[in-house]
């Protein structure tokens, strides 16, 4: 799943972002309002944490921006502001759900998955099939037929994506922007470990192999024999 964090200070951006990637989501970030609002109208997100106090345009601003273009996205408003009528008028704005700083990030994500579940039906599809191999976004399950596979976070995040293209080519360049982020290829051997150890998990024992290496392309989650 993927979340756009939008806070300024760069020690909290750069805590959620890691926190956030190790627990298995596809996270960008933007540290202004105006900039914040732009990836949010561009781009496709499955939920939004969103700091109150931003430089350029602040956090309720953009929110009711993005409401009145009927963007429906969760969004997790983020604020030292923890008054009774602060908290009001960040939900009237169009937040879903309002976190007070500092905050342990234990609650943070189990406000965002709730989030997720409650929006689940409008916002994002909560379960993937390819053929047998089954993924469930919120419980963040796997299984192949009745056996559970256990994955690790960036497994779990990079089988998401090939599950979401299923039957397509996909090439390096694309795993590496938008499962580890990486805007530059940073020739390592990071992709083909990663692809490994999915195939041994998602493919080992099994009669019919769904993860293949496209030579000189990529790689491709088929769900046809």
């Amino acid at each position: 799943m993927k979340v756009l964090v939008i806070e300024d200070d760069r020690q909290a951006a750069a805590y959620l972002v890691k926190g956030l990637g190790e627990s298995g989501y596809v996270v960008d970030h933007a540290a202004e309002g105006r900039d914040g609002l732009f990836m949010a109208t561009s781009g496709t997100y499955d939920a939004m944490i969103v700091d109150r106090m931003l430089p350029g345009m602040d956090g309720l601003s953009l929110i009711a921006a993005l409401r009145a273009a009927e963007i429906r996205t969760p969004v997790l408003i983020l604020s030292a502001l923890g008054a009774v009528d602060d908290r009001v008028k960040g939900l009237r704005a169009g937040g879903d759900d309002y976190l007070v700083k500092p905050f342990a990030f234990t609650e943070l994500l189990a406000r965002l998955e709730a989030l997720l579940r409650r929006g689940g039906a409008q916002a994002t599809t909560t379960k993937l099939r390819v053929a047998d191999l089954e993924m469930d976004l919120l419980a963040r399950t796997v299984r192949r037929g009745a056996q559970a596979i256990d994955l690790l976070p960036r497994e779990f995040t990079l089988l998401e994506y090939l599950m979401r293209h299923a039957d397509q080519v996909v090439t390096r360049t694309m795993l590496l922007e938008n499962v580890w982020d990486y805007h530059f290829d940073p020739q390592t051997n990071v992709i083909d470990v990663h692809i490994s150890r999915l195939r041994q998990k998602i493919d080992k024992g099994f009669a019919r192999p769904l993860l293949h290496t496209i030579r000189g392309a990529g790689y491709s989650l088929r769900g046809a024999a």
